[in-house]
């Protein structure tokens, strides 16, 4: 998903959170409804090869997400990261692992709406997206920094947080 990131930066904000919210859960959705129930057997004999792309994503969307200053990038390389939670969960082809992915893209299209509001948010204050520009801006905006916090500790998959029970199940 290399469009991703370009999509969501030259998206508006609104258009961003759906992007992330709702967009981007259709062909996980595609694979446990369609693949997994009409091509039981496919999934079976892909499954291994369905974690492993899973954990490319989770790795690859991660290490690419650590090199952004662009605070839209971060968040939709973080996206691409998180969806490859939901692949490994529906590699796995038990309960656990299926209830999982379907949480797991619930909560992804929770957090990442929430980070792309508070992206924009910060935009409309600042008029950038560079993050080598943000030093001091809990001091200006401490309502939204405090959100920031929990959404972004949510993403991370901290306990008690929406992530980390999606997290959990899929893995």
């Amino acid at each position: 998903h290399t469009w991703l990131p370009d999509a969501h930066t030259d998206a508006s904000t609104p258009t961003s959170m759906l992007l992330a919210g709702i967009l981007l859960k259709m062909g996980g959705y595609g694979l446990i409804r369609m693949n997994l129930q009409l091509l039981p057997d496919f999934m079976q004999y892909f499954a291994a090869m369905f974690v492993l792309l899973g954990v490319i994503n989770l790795l690859y969307g991660a290490f690419v997400a650590l090199a952004q200053t662009d605070l839209k990038k971060l968040v939709a390389y973080s996206s691409i990261s998180h969806m490859g939670i939901v692949l490994i969960g529906i590699g796995a082809l038990n309960l656990a692992g299926l209830s999982g992915a379907v949480f797991q893209m619930f909560a992804h299209g929770v957090i990442s709406a929430g980070l792309f509001m508070v992206a924009g948010i910060v935009y409309l204050r600042t008029h950038t997206r560079d993050m080598n520009h943000f030093g001091g801006l809990a001091k200006v905006m401490p309502r939204l920094s405090y959100f920031a916090m929990i959404i972004a500790l949510a993403s991370l998959g901290l306990p008690l947080l929406i992530g980390f029970p999606a997290e959990t199940l899929a893995f």
